[in-house]
């Protein structure tokens, strides 16, 4: 089975969008590529939630006081710091391939307008960025940290993948 065709179709369809403001001409063989990425990616993610005591949750509280770390269908990385006196440091970063959106963003003021949920996009009242993709996976610490330390702990796992994202763009795109 191809990496495309290993795809639920909602994602297949995300990856076609995202190929459209990507450059990549809208071939088998692109999309095929976006797959691969996209797979290797979710690994990434995956092996980073191990190596640093994150657990998958499928729901995260707009309220709640930890922080989180989402992977969206694009294969973008939103850093949701812990909430400290009402406002929370979140960063963007995008697949780093659309032309469409920023590279990244950060707002150490924000507020998020919604809960996050798997296959939903997480929604900023005031954020680095207003919407993003429908989330993939949500992620939370397992140890009861400070929040100085959860978020140190999460901006250094968010930095990690967006360097290790750029280099699979560069090695199964070839962006």
């Amino acid at each position: 089975m191809s990496a495309f065709d290993s795809l639920t179709r909602e994602i297949q369809d995300h990856l076609k969008q995202i190929t459209k403001t990507s450059g990549l001409p809208m071939t088998e063989e692109s999309w095929e590529r976006m797959a691969a990425a996209w797979l290797e990616k979710k690994d990434l993610f995956e092996q980073a939630l191990k190596d640093n005591k994150l657990v998958e949750v499928s729901f995260f509280g707009r309220a709640e006081e930890r922080g989180a770390l989402a992977l969206t269908w694009s294969g973008s990385i939103i850093n949701i710091g812990p909430l400290v006196d009402g406002a929370r440091r979140c960063e963007y970063t995008s697949i780093g391939i659309r032309a469409d959106v920023p590279p990244a963003a950060t707002e150490d003021a924000s507020e998020l307008s919604a809960d996050l949920e798997a296959d939903e996009p997480v929604r900023f009242q005031k954020g680095p960025i207003k919407t993003s993709s429908p989330v993939f996976k949500i992620a939370v610490t397992c140890d009861e940290l400070e929040p100085e330390e959860e978020e140190a702990l999460l901006t250094q796992v968010s930095q990690d993948l967006a360097e290790d994202f750029a280099e699979v763009n560069k090695t199964v795109i070839g962006g």
